[in-house]
């Protein structure tokens, strides 16, 4: 199928920082809503966001933990949200959308990665259903808020969406879970995404994209234990990284996503993957972990999945 999946020379690196991507960037006067802005490279994002002279609200599941990561970073809130319980997503959008106010960028850099099998909701797998769902959920409530004419969303995936693509026959793993192939579902899953509503909010000028922040060592890792990571080549047996080149630091890692949100270089594209602050390039044959696999961007599986979604969570924003 043709792509837009193309290199567009943006100047930018695999260690470019989110300042970097930001630098003369005035954002005083934008809002954005960042979910999980209080950890990793969500709370990068959020530092390099406020820096710039955004707003920023930061939605997280323990509110006290946020307003503790986040003391002395000017021009953030911090409200509940549990993307694992859509009556909570309900509750913050409602909030939100009972302020008046409208949203320039929505980044979905929550999640969970790799966790042991966990059923949330009405038996659902938690790592589809809080990476994917909880989003959904979010940004068909906040729809109305989001900004016509330059609103961007933004959906953090990651490289790990190679390993599959969406099980359609059993989505919430019922048979034979697999951590890794749980979360490459749930990563495919934030790509057709960012492909559905790119296609189904162009029209009003909100712009969707999907990226892969690169590897980085966070907190996302809080699943995976120790031996886990040295088995994997990651770190030695004290923690130390083995590769500290093949990681990102969480500044760099945070990059991409501040570049697709606010980046003037993405006017007129939308629905593609990004990485390394670039259109990423479709993946390679040699099965090499870079670029974006076709059935991440696949547009009749978007509209499939965003289908299925809606008839799940309950929430479809784009239904008279």
């Amino acid at each position: 199928m043709s792509t837009a999946q193309h290199k567009i020379g943006s100047g930018f690196g695999a260690t470019s920082t989110a300042d970097d991507v930001l630098a003369g960037t005035d954002l005083t006067g934008k809002l954005a809503i960042v979910t999980g802005g209080y950890s990793g490279i969500g709370l990068e994002t959020t530092r390099a966001l406020t820096r710039a002279g955004a707003r920023v609200v930061v939605p997280a599941r323990r509110p006290e933990d946020a307003r503790e990561a986040l003391e002395g970073v000017p021009g953030v809130e911090v409200d509940e949200l549990d993307l694992a319980d859509l009556e909570s997503v309900r509750g913050f959008a409602d909030r939100f959308l009972t302020s008046g106010r409208t949203v320039d960028f929505v980044i979905n850099s929550a999640g969970v990665m790799a966790c042991p099998e966990t059923r949330v909701g009405p038996g659902w797998e938690a790592q589809f259903a809080i990476n994917h769902l909880g989003h959904f959920a979010l940004v068909n409530r906040l729809w109305p808020a989001l900004e016509p004419g330059g609103a961007r969303v933004v959906a953090v995936s990651s490289g790990g969406h190679h390993l599959t693509g969406v099980r359609w026959d059993d989505v919430h793993w019922q048979q034979g879970y697999d951590k890794w192939a749980a979360y490459g579902q749930a990563k495919t899953a934030n790509v057709l995404f960012a492909v559905h509503l790119d296609r189904l909010a162009e029209s009003v000028g909100v712009r969707a994209f999907a990226l892969h922040p690169g590897a980085i060592l966070t907190p996302l890792q809080r699943h995976m234990a120790q031996e886990e990571m040295v088995e994997r080549g990651w770190i030695d047996e004290n923690g130390t990284p083995l590769n500290p080149e093949g990681f990102k630091s969480p500044q760099q890692g945070a990059a991409t996503q501040v570049w697709a949100a606010t980046s003037p270089q993405l006017a007129g594209l939308g629905g593609v993957y990004l990485e390394d602050c670039e259109v990423a390039e479709p993946a390679p044959a040699d099965g090499a972990m870079r670029g974006v696999k076709d059935w991440a961007v696949d547009p009749e599986q978007a509209a499939r999945l965003w289908e299925l979604s809606a008839e799940l969570t309950g929430v479809n924003a784009f239904t008279s």
